[in-house]
């Protein structure tokens, strides 16, 4: 029988409407204090246009859960205080963080898009993991 928990990797990858979104997660040592129970994660964004459109990334919504399955919900516009207009080929990175109460969890999401023509959807990031390197999976 398969394990019914699915296995997050530190990196992730979707495509929704011709709109990449790559991810890759590291642990932050430098930045945590495990006996105070704080684990700092940076995570790592690239977003491609890989449509025929020019596109506008106009919000976030993230979702992260700690290993004790405690969720918040993350909502805001734009990026790092940017909302990037992307037109076709183009791509935008950018790094951010996150804090956790536990060694290990994950993340996922959406941005929000825009089209010239006016048009609104959202597009997919995939579920990665958040783990400190010395624990145990």
């Amino acid at each position: 029988m398969p394990d019914p928990s699915p296995v997050f990797y530190p990196v992730s990858e979707a495509v929704t409407s011709g709109i990449r979104v790559e991810v890759i997660a590291r642990h932050t040592p430098e930045h945590s204090q495990p006996i105070q129970g704080k684990w700092v994660f940076q995570y790592t964004v690239r977003i491609t246009n890989e449509s025929a459109e020019t596109v506008q990334l106009v919000s976030r919504h993230w979702i992260i859960t700690d290993a004790l399955e405690n969720t918040e919900s993350v909502i805001g516009p734009g990026v790092v205080g940017k909302q990037p207009v992307l037109a076709p080929g183009e791509s935008f990175k950018y790094s951010s963080w996150c804090p956790l109460k536990t060694p290990t969890g994950r993340m996922h999401g959406t941005y929000q898009i825009t089209r010239t023509n006016g048009e609104q959807f959202d597009i997919v990031i995939a579920p990665f993991a958040l783990r400190a390197p010395y624990t145990i999976h």
